[in-house]
């Protein structure tokens, strides 16, 4: 046992002997640049959607055997939990890519951080963990942060003005739902001394969930795909669905809660700047005001108590 132990700390010391701030903030990037990539590929919803699982697939089935072989078998309930939650996973995806095409990249994203609130209140209900005061503070100002970050209030002039604000509204909420589920499950089977097989399991029904949601949406259009739409759709793979896992995976942990909660704020806010960098995204001034309420509800719901 102390052999394989100390294997597995060699194995992942180049990220230990990382810093902890500049992966978690290397991982907030990659999450915040998942919705530009879907834009500049061209995919519709369920090919995005079931590509950025599937791809990824290729990465993550090579290290999860590698673990399974270091560590050994993954107990059979962990796997179940691990199947369910990327069936969530799978509807989240799908759900934030049809988001995107409503309300923009940067705007999807911000919404998708209601799972910021819901995670603690699956917690709650659930497990018994009582949310603290400053958390039921914080929702309803996410709450009113995502209405005005989706356009609801004066649409016309946000970053998709053909899309439909309150479509994109509950696409990117329910897509934070679904996460937060995701979330949920996922860390209920955390911490049982494997990283990359409950991500490879999870991203595979992933894949089976947006393939079959993602067909009945919008079809699954490999046809149609070129050079670069493909090149865009491995950039989003890679990015969301291994680098992301791998540098938040490694930091959160060694990082203090403040400094954590802290980085939490950064993926809406780059998401936001990225969307109007790279794609034009013009974005209203109240938008720009929901987005601020977002990111304080965040800050609100993660700060710690000294």
């Amino acid at each position: 046992m102390s052999g394989t132990d100390t294997r597995r700390t060699e194995r992942g010391s180049v990220l230990d002997r990382a810093n902890p701030v500049v992966l978690a903030i290397a991982g907030s990037a990659t999450t915040s640049a998942t919705g530009v990539f879907v834009k500049l590929s061209g995919a519709n919803t369920g090919t995005a959607a079931f590509l950025r699982c599937a791809l990824a697939l290729f990465v993550l089935v090579p290290m999860a055997l590698v673990e399974l072989r270091r560590v050994g078998p993954r107990a059979l309930r962990l796997v179940g939990l691990d199947l369910v939650a990327g069936l969530l996973l799978g509807v989240d995806y799908v759900l934030w890519v049809a988001s995107i095409q409503h309300v923009g990249a940067g705007m999807a994203t911000v919404l998708l951080n209601v799972q910021v609130v819901v995670f603690p209140l699956l917690a709650w209900v659930f497990l018994g963990d009582r949310a603290p005061l400053r958390f039921l503070l914080a929702v309803p100002v996410m709450l009113v942060g995502v209405a005005l970050t989706a356009g609801v209030v004066g649409p016309g002039a946000g970053a998709v003005s053909e899309g439909d604000p309150w479509l994109g509204l509950a696409y990117g909420c329910a897509a934070g739902v679904t996460y937060a589920g995701y979330l949920f499950l996922s860390r209920l089977g955390g911490g049982q001394g494997h990283t990359v097989t409950p991500v490879c399991v999870s991203t595979a029904s992933a894949a089976l969930a947006a393939g079959v949601l993602g067909a009945l949406w919008s079809g699954i259009d490999l046809a149609s795909l070129d050079t670069m739409a493909w090149v865009w759709l491995a950039l989003l793979a890679l990015t969301g669905q291994v680098l992301t896992w791998l540098l938040v995976g490694s930091a959160l942990p060694r990082l203090a809660s403040s400094t954590g909660a802290a980085i939490l704020v950064l993926p809406p806010v780059l998401a936001v700047a990225m969307g109007a960098v790279f794609l034009g995204e013009r974005v209203t001034p109240v938008q720009l005001g929901g987005c601020v309420l977002v990111v304080l509800a965040i800050w609100l719901s993660q700060r710690q108590r000294r």
